[in-house]
């Protein structure tokens, strides 16, 4: 046995004490407790700090200290924390806490509101799956409520299955992903853009122009439920547009309105490093526009052919479809120097998931029920920046993206 090993199962074995402290948060406790502690020339085992509404919990696990000295430790931290007006809770006990289950995953929980009966059931789901919840911390309590569980002892591909079918009928929106440095190395994300980045449908807004809006729209929603081949509805819609006058796409731009969160979820993974990009069944002619002035990495999309001045009712180049999409974020996550596996991807429509298949998270956003029965998770409140919370990005670091923005 190394001399490594030797030593563990010394520590195991070793005497501890764990140290409570309660009360009024204020400056100055975590660093008077461990004054008060350092007199007694304990070492720090382990440490963990709460403050809610303002109440404070701090846990310290030290080291056991010289023989004879237990009883005068106790009685200075209880005087102490008397003096601060906080509470002391001194329990001994032997070696470190016990080591986390294998397998280790973050759960996600986002309610509008988060009630005390979905909490339960999510916690209770988890304890049936095997796992254990190690810690809890609240990402963000707007524009929704943001909880994250640290579990452990369930691999995540069984603990994402048994949540999946709890999320709906709790009526919150729950996404598990392995814990790990990966989580914040996925530095590229890409998005559908009608219905998801922005509200509208692109080509029903150029339909309207040409007096055949609800006619395109019944194939359009045709085409995203999966009920018809992609490429042949286009084809079909955009035939329907031959004979527009082209200077309908500067009217079809300035129609164009973003998801509510939009520009707070590009500026705030810009701001964090990531690279972020868009795929449409739409039009370049409206994406190269997006992509200018929101300062998108990457956008691509099907081309509405012009001549002399004139919608000619056809499409040229790559069509962009279901399998486009999904080639499109292999191609785009090879030039970003991302691994497919660090990529997250988010849509609402059959012809999405494809790509949300390939990511290594793939979003369904206020989809289409067969898109969030196949996508690694949904999110359904109509708030885009909530996909921040799914990557770990705090509330705090929004607003702190934000307000480096405007400085």
């Amino acid at each position: 046995m190394s001399a490594t090993q030797n030593a563990a199962l010394q520590a195991v074995d070793d005497p501890t004490l764990l140290v409570k402290i309660f009360g009024k948060d204020r400056p100055g406790i975590t660093a008077g407790l461990f004054d008060t502690l350092a007199a007694f020339r304990v070492d720090v085992v382990d440490i963990e700090q709460v403050v809610t509404r303002g109440r404070l919990v701090l846990c310290a696990l030290v080291s056991a200290p010289p023989v004879g000295l237990e009883g005068d430790l106790r009685a200075t931290v209880h005087s102490w924390a008397e003096s601060m007006k906080m509470q002391a809770e001194i329990i001994s006990g032997h070696g470190d806490n016990r080591p986390r289950g294998v397998g280790r995953s973050l759960v996600t929980v986002l309610g509008h509101p988060l009630t005390a009966e979905s909490t339960a059931a999510i916690a209770a789901r988890i304890a049936q799956a095997g796992g254990n919840i190690d810690r809890i911390f609240r990402l963000a309590k707007y524009p929704v409520t943001a909880v994250e569980f640290a579990v452990s002892g369930v691999e995540t591909g069984s603990l994402r299955s048994a949540l999946a079918a709890s999320a709906s009928a709790l009526g919150v929106d729950i996404a598990v992903v392995s814990a790990g440095l990966h989580r914040r190395a996925q530095r590229l994300v890409v998005m559908d853009v009608d219905s998801t980045l922005i509200q509208d449908e692109v080509i029903e807004l150029f339909a309207a122009h040409a007096g055949c809006e609800a006619e395109v729209a019944e194939v359009t929603a045709a085409a995203m439920r999966g009920e018809l081949d992609f490429e042949q509805s286009l084809h079909a819609r955009v035939a329907l547009l031959k004979g527009l006058d082209a200077s309908v796409v500067e009217k079809v731009r300035d129609q164009v309105r973003l998801t509510p969160g939009a520009r707070t979820l590009i500026r705030t993974l810009k701001r964090l490093g990531y690279q972020v990009g868009v795929v449409s069944g739409g039009f370049t002619q409206v994406t190269d526009d997006l992509k200018e002035r929101l300062g998108l990495d990457f956008a691509q999309a099907n081309t509405l052919e012009i001549e002399d001045g004139k919608l000619t009712g056809r499409v040229t180049g790559e069509i962009v479809d279901r399998a486009g999409k999904a080639r499109l974020l292999r191609r785009f996550a090879a030039e970003a120097g991302v691994p497919l596996a660090q990529t997250v991807a988010i849509g609402d429509g059959a012809n999405d998931l494809d790509m949300l298949n390939a990511a290594g998270l793939g979003v369904a956003f206020n989809a289409k029920p067969v898109v969030r029965e196949a996508a690694h998770t949904a999110v359904n409140v109509p708030f885009l920046d909530t996909v921040l919370y799914l990557l770990g990005i705090t509330r705090e670091e929004v607003e702190a993206a934000k307000t480096h923005d405007e400085d």
